[in-house]
């Protein structure tokens, strides 16, 4: 480990590393958020001088406000990798293109995202280690004061390069358990903070007037529009449940009854259908044998 990370920040050659920290790998960051970083460095026995870590800003529900956070990035994950026996890794894979609707924007994103991580074991075999992750279930939305269920702006500009690097991360993870569980900057970068503490301790708030619904009505031609996408998400691919799309879209947008009972009953008519279909296969059944019987 460098001798950096061990330097006091009180000291004179500690205060010269903070300074040489902030004005040229963390310009703008505070004092303690730089102290957070040579703390962290110091115990994981880093080098702080190859910005192994990043302050990311996250939403504290709690503090109501932002508050730095460090967090290892992709590139400490790729040199823990390279070290232990990384053989490789693949280009990422994009799944088909989706054009929908979130929080009243319109993006274009990608389905989903795979990656493949090599590793060489200590008997020379190299094993493949993949990671498929979707975009729904991975993109940040807004927080702060604007908090929304639209994608957050790096995840907005980037919907492609954001998702890369988490499905990258945790085909990392799968492959090289020593890099550790904690997730990296650029898969945290614009989520909001939770405590766990907070839903073991909360307590019912008293009465008070509602808040004034300063939701929009979903335009009818929209939700004609993703309707078929969120049929695939729970039918098909099953990765969403008609209650957690109605959560989603509750929390930007008012629907009508109507709109609620289509979402609300996907998946259903199927199911019906299926049964149906097995009930009347018995009775078939039962027909048959009693005539056989005759």
């Amino acid at each position: 480990m460098s001798n950096l990370a061990i330097a006091s920040s009180t000291t004179s050659s500690g205060v010269a590393i903070r300074d040489a920290l902030k004005s040229s790998l963390y310009p703008g960051a505070s004092d303690q958020s730089v102290d957070m970083v040579l703390s962290y460095c110091q115990a994981a026995q880093l080098d702080p001088m190859t910005k192994p870590v990043h302050i990311v800003p996250v939403w504290d529900s709690k503090m109501k406000g932002m508050r730095d956070v460090v967090m290892p990035g992709i590139g400490l994950y790729r040199t823990i990798a390279a070290r232990s026996g990384c053989a490789g890794v693949s280009e990422p894979e994009f799944g088909p293109d989706v054009d929908a609707v979130i929080g009243g924007v319109r993006i274009t994103y990608p389905q989903w995202c795979r990656v493949t991580v090599k590793r060489r074991l200590q008997t020379g075999e190299i094993v493949e280690f993949v990671a498929r992750e979707l975009w729904i279930e991975n993109y940040a939305q807004k927080g702060g004061q604007e908090k929304s269920a639209a994608p957050n702006a790096m995840w907005t500009k980037r919907p492609y390069g954001q998702l890369a690097k988490c499905a990258e991360a945790q085909a990392l993870r799968k492959a090289f358990p020593e890099v550790g569980a904690q997730p990296t900057a650029d898969e945290m970068e614009g989520k909001e903070l939770e405590h766990v503490s907070d839903a073991k301790q909360a307590l019912p708030a008293p009465a008070a007037s509602a808040p004034e619904d300063k939701r929009k009505p979903y335009a009818q031609s929209d939700f004609d529009k993703n309707f078929p996408q969120w049929v695939e998400v729970v039918t098909v691919r099953k990765v969403r449940t008609p209650d957690q799309i109605l959560g989603l879209l509750d929390s930007g947008f008012l629907l009508t009854p109507e709109q609620r009972a289509k979402i609300a009953a996907i998946g259903k008519a199927s199911a019906t259908d299926a049964q149906d279909g097995r009930e009347g296969a018995s009775l078939a059944e039962q027909g048959l044998g009693q005539g056989e019987g005759e």
